[in-house]
């Protein structure tokens, strides 16, 4: 068969795998939270709140660690490093190892989501597939995306959203042929989920109301909101990650996280688990209901004391989720920003109609937008957002605030921040992305790949003579100056010696030492290629030396790295 059919048919075989994967997760979540805080009375299920995270997190990651030997930490950042320095090869283990941590971690209380360890778990599934039927790192990069796509799409019962999320998040490029696996891995993947457990959408309502263009200007309102709450989601999540990382031991992580973790669900119920739940009653009209678990709010019913409560709710969300992933948990952001823009669009609606402003604002509208708003900005993916939130709630005659907030929302938050969550959390992990077709090309190319060993070096005590010598039998005109210790010590081009190289005089009493100069740029052999190219285009040079743990090793030019260039964009363009 054709190439491809071929991938045609992995797309579909992927695709059904990772609907199994995230039904026996959400099912695995959904048991575990039953047994835990079925059969509870209100009065005693808060006590119990405290211990469980802490259980839960500490037994993710004994399981992670001793059994899997892959534990904690964000996924998605990690695919997209997987994807641009491993050549797209995921770990065996991560088809399966999230699935049980972060249905312990989540099932507990932990105040993560599942689609990120679902994504994990589908480009885990794409990537081992593809490296069974031995495909090259392209092929295996797009069926990484169709695992992606499929995850989201069976979370959420949701597949346009995975095709876009895919395209957007996980994939630096996309073409006619490589949208078509897409949309089979997608449509399997919901298929899988939906002969197995039904349309069980993770928001349970429909829209009743129509959009009305009279409230754009509360959405271009709102658009900022959600931009700044973005800021301060991203800033809250990788504060509380860099304290935690502070701790000595992991042991430390564990306890003080899964601790303080249990204080936080304890005062704020709602912030347990997923918190999908909450959403689905501010969205239904119960908004009381939030305080009954309260130990301290539930004999009141006060709407501004609702206000209150959830505002402080929006700022200890990403600090909870920090905390739960920072401490050894598994799972990801992608539902604690959905959670967290749900309640800023509500907060913002209900605040308004409470205050009985110029226009009372539909609840259910302002939610979504709002939902869509954050998580464009805290993930920079605006497409992504607008169709996953459109699609899994029918809200789709909500197309234009959608657009229009999560649009106000990424350039408010680019504008202070200029990487994504991810990106950031890459950047201080010193592992940077590139950012076009030509960097990622770049990136596959070594300085040790393109090193020149056949330039002739002399030593700084030597005479012009000597050097001379060294010009008879040299094919380059570039000489380096290296000392006994293999130290560079400068350079030396046929253009600095032409005009006395014939002096017999000179020849004789002038020393290299008296010649050298030092080289415009010098290139360290643990440097990348982005940065050697910057060097290259600040210098003006067309050759530079390399040195390696203090010490000469070559020359590297412009020429070799432009048909190394040439041949890895030849590689690309026939695979």
């Amino acid at each position: 068969m054709s190439n491809q059919t071929f991938i045609l048919i992995l797309s579909g075989i992927i695709g059904i795998l990772s609907g199994l994967a995230a039904v026996i997760l959400k099912q695995g979540v959904h048991a575990i939270q039953k047994f835990l805080t079925e059969d509870f009375y209100t009065e005693y299920a808060n006590f119990m709140y405290i211990i469980y995270p802490l259980i839960g997190i500490s037994a993710a990651y004994l399981v992670g660690k001793y059994i899997f030997k892959d534990y904690g930490g964000h996924g998605i950042p990690d695919i997209l490093f997987t994807i641009s320095k491993k050549q797209s090869i995921i770990a065996r283990v991560k088809t399966y190892s999230r699935v049980f941590t972060s249905s312990l971690t989540v099932g507990f209380g932990g105040s993560v989501g599942l689609e990120a360890p679902m994504l994990v778990t589908g480009s885990a599934i794409g990537s081992n597939v593809g490296s069974l039927v031995h495909l090259n790192a392209k092929k295996r990069t797009l069926l990484i995306g169709c695992g992606a796509a499929a995850a989201i799409s069976s979370i959420f019962g949701a597949p346009i959203g995975g095709v876009i999320f895919a395209i957007e998040v996980i994939l630096m490029e996309i073409s006619t042929a490589s949208f078509i696996p897409l949309l089979i891995a997608t449509v399997t993947g919901s298929l899988t989920s939906m002969v197995l457990i039904g349309k069980d959408s993770v928001f349970n309502f429909k829209l009743t109301e129509s959009f009305q263009a009279s409230h754009m200007p509360y959405y271009l309102l709102l658009g900022i909101v959600c931009g700044l709450v973005s800021v301060y989601f991203s800033v809250a999540v990788k504060r509380t990650e860099d304290l935690m990382d502070g701790l000595e031991s992991q042991i430390l992580r564990i306890l003080y996280g899964g601790a303080i973790l249990g204080i936080i669900v304890f005062f704020f119920p709602p912030i347990y688990g997923e918190g999908y739940d909450t959403l689905n009653m501010l969205i239904d009209g119960n908004s009381n209901q939030i305080l009954e678990r309260s130990p301290f709010f539930s004999v009141l019913e006060s709407p501004y004391l609702i206000i209150i409560f959830l505002t402080l709710i929006i700022l200890v969300k990403p600090i909870a989720s920090a905390l739960t992933l920072s401490a050894g948990g598994s799972g990801g952001i992608f539902a604690p920003s959905l959670y967290a823009g749900g309640l800023v669009g509500f907060v913002f609606a209900y605040s308004n109609n409470q205050l009985g402003l110029h226009l009372p604002l539909p609840l259910a509208h302002f939610t979504l937008v709002a939902m869509c708003g954050v998580m464009a900005g805290v993930q920079h993916s605006p497409l992504s957002a607008i169709f996953l939130i459109a699609e899994i709630t029918g809200g789709y005659e909500l197309f234009v605030p959608l657009m229009f907030v999560s649009a106000i929302s990424y350039i408010t938050k680019t504008s202070y921040q200029k990487d994504s969550l991810y990106m950031t959390q890459l950047k201080e992990k010193g592992r940077q992305l590139p950012e076009s077709q030509d960097q990622e090309l770049l990136d596959l190319i070594s300085i040790s790949h393109v090193i020149e060993k056949d330039l002739l070096p002399i030593h700084p005590d030597s005479k012009l003579k000597d050097l001379i010598g060294l010009v008879k039998i040299s094919k380059r005109n570039i000489f380096p100056v290296v000392d006994d210790q293999k130290s560079l010590r400068g350079i030396i081009t046929l253009d600095d010696i032409r005009d006395i190289m014939f002096d017999r005089e000179k020849q004789d009493t002038v020393l290299v030492r008296q010649l050298m100069h030092s080289p415009p740029e010098i290139l360290l052999a643990t440097e990348n290629m982005q940065k050697a190219m910057e060097k290259f285009e600040q210098s003006g040079a067309w050759n530079l030396p390399v040195i390696e743990d203090g010490k000469y090793f070559g020359f590297v030019s412009k020429s070799r790295i432009f048909n190394a260039y040439r041949k890895k964009l030849i590689k690309q363009k026939e695979g």
